[in-house]
C-alpha cells in the first residue's frame, strides 16, 4: 500500500509517497481504507520540524481522516466490515481528563503514524462511526477541528442560548465554533483580516464581524458589540499576539478557550485583567472519544455540514496542499481525497 512519509529530514520537500507492506492485524483491530484526510496547522508544524524537532523519522503525517473498514480482527465487536469511521486524535483517550501517557505517546500524525496513507490499522476503541449524510471530505474534518470546537463549547465550558461567542479568523476550528455556537442558540462575533471572508462568515450565521486589520483594538470593539458586559466566550486561536485583545473583549467571569498559537507562543502580558475580571483561560487539546461521539450525534440531529475549502487535493499532492494551508488563502478545511 502507498503511504506518504516525512523522509529522512523535516520539510515539505522531504515528503515522499512510498510503497510499504500492510501492517498485521491484531484481535481488537480493524484495517481502514482511508478515503479522505483533512489538514491542520499542527500537520504543517510537524512536517516542518517546528512541532517536535525530536520526532523520529520516517513518519506518516496528518491527524484527521475517514476510512472504510475492510478487515477486522476476531475480537472486534464495535464495528462491521464496510462501515465508515474516523480515527480519534488521541487514540487512548476515551473519556474524562487526559493522562500524560495518552497525550504524549498516543496521538496520530506524531508520535504515531498518521492518516496520510491508503490503509491504516487502528484499535477499534480508537474509532467513531460516521453519520451517513456526511461526505468523505466533510467527515474527514471532524476528528481534530470539529472535536476541538465541541470541547471548547460543550465539554470544557457550557455556553447557553443567548450568550455571545467570539471566533477568531476563518480556519477550521473557528468555523466549526461558529456553526456549533449558532446551533446552541448563541450570538456570534467573527474576526478576520479579510472582508471577503467576513462576508462568508456572515453567510454561515455570524451576527457581527470585525476586520482586525482595520480595527487593531478589536477587543474593545467586540466588547461594545456585546452589551452590557462583553463576550461570554472567546475561541482564541491566535495565541501570544491576540490574547491581550481577547482579554479586553471578555466579560467579568467569561471564558477564553486557548486553542491555537498562530501568532506565537510568547509575548508580554498584563495578568491583571485575568485576576480582576475573574476570566477563565482554558487550554483545549482536541478532546476524547466520548466528546467526538456527542459531536457526531449533534451534527447528525441538525444536519450540520462542515465547511470544506473549494480547492481539493489528492494524497499525492500533500506538499502542495500544505503550502496552500500555509498561505492562509483557504476558507474552512483543506481536504485531500484518496487518489
Amino acid at each position: 500500500m502507498k503511504a506518504t512519509i516525512i523522509d529522512g529530514a523535516f520539510g515539505l520537500d522531504n515528503l515522499r509517497q512510498i510503497d510499504r507492506p500492510s501492517a498485521p492485524l491484531g484481535s481488537r483491530q480493524v484495517r481502514l481504507r482511508i478515503k479522505a484526510v483533512s489538514l491542520n496547522y499542527r500537520d504543517l508544524l510537524m512536517v516542518s520540524g517546528m512541532y517536535n524537532p525530536k520526532q523520529p523519522l520516517p513518519l506518516v503525517p496528518c491527524s484527521d481522516g475517514v476510512g472504510e473498514i475492510i478487515e477486522r480482527g476476531d475480537g472486534c465487536r464495535r464495528f462491521e466490515i464496510g462501515q465508515r469511521v474516523c480515527p480519534i486524535f488521541c487514540q487512548g483517550w476515551i473519556a474524562g481528563p487526559p493522562s500524560y501517557a495518552v497525550v504524549r505517546n498516543g496521538t496520530l500524525g506524531g508520535p504515531l503514524d498518521g492518516t496520510l496513507c491508503q490503509e491504516m490499522v487502528v484499535d477499534e476503541e480508537g474509532l467513531v462511526a460516521v453519520a451517513d449524510y456526511l461526505s468523505d471530505a466533510e467527515a474527514a474534518t471532524l476528528p481534530c477541528a470539529g472535536v476541538t470546537a465541541w470541547s471548547a463549547l460543550a465539554v470544557e465550558s457550557s455556553v447557553k442560548a443567548g450568550q455571545t461567542v467570539l471566533v477568531q479568523g476563518s480556519g477550521g476550528v473557528s468555523i466549526f465554533a461558529l456553526q456549533l455556537a449558532k446551533l446552541m442558540g448563541c450570538r456570534v462575533i467573527a474576526t478576520s483580516s479579510s472582508n471577503e471572508k467576513l462576508e462568508r462568515m456572515k453567510a454561515l450565521g455570524a451576527d457581527e464581524t470585525i476586520n482586525y486589520r482595520s480595527t487593531p483594538k478589536w477587543g474593545q470593539a467586540a466588547r461594545q458589540l456585546a452589551p452590557p458586559e462583553g463576550i461570554d466566550q472567546v475561541i482564541e486561536v491566535g495565541g501570544a499576539q491576540t490574547l491581550e485583545q481577547s482579554l479586553r473583549a471578555t466579560r467579568l467571569g467569561g471564558t477564553i478557550s486557548l486553542i491555537g498559537v498562530l501568532s506565537g507562543v510568547a509575548a508580554p502580558l498584563n495578568l491583571l485583567p485575568i485576576l480582576m475580571q475573574q476570566v477563565r483561560v482554558q487550554g483545549i487539546l482536541v478532546g476524547h472519544r466520548q466528546g467526538f461521539e456527542q459531536l457526531m450525534q449533534a451534527a447528525a440531529a441538525h444536519r450540520l455540514h462542515p465547511v470544506v475549502d473549494d480547492r481539493q487535493f489528492g494524497f499525492s499532492q500533500a506538499a502542495e496542499a500544505l503550502s496552500y494551508l500555509q498561505s492562509g488563502k483557504h476558507f474552512g478545511k483543506v481536504v485531500l481525497l484518496a487518489d
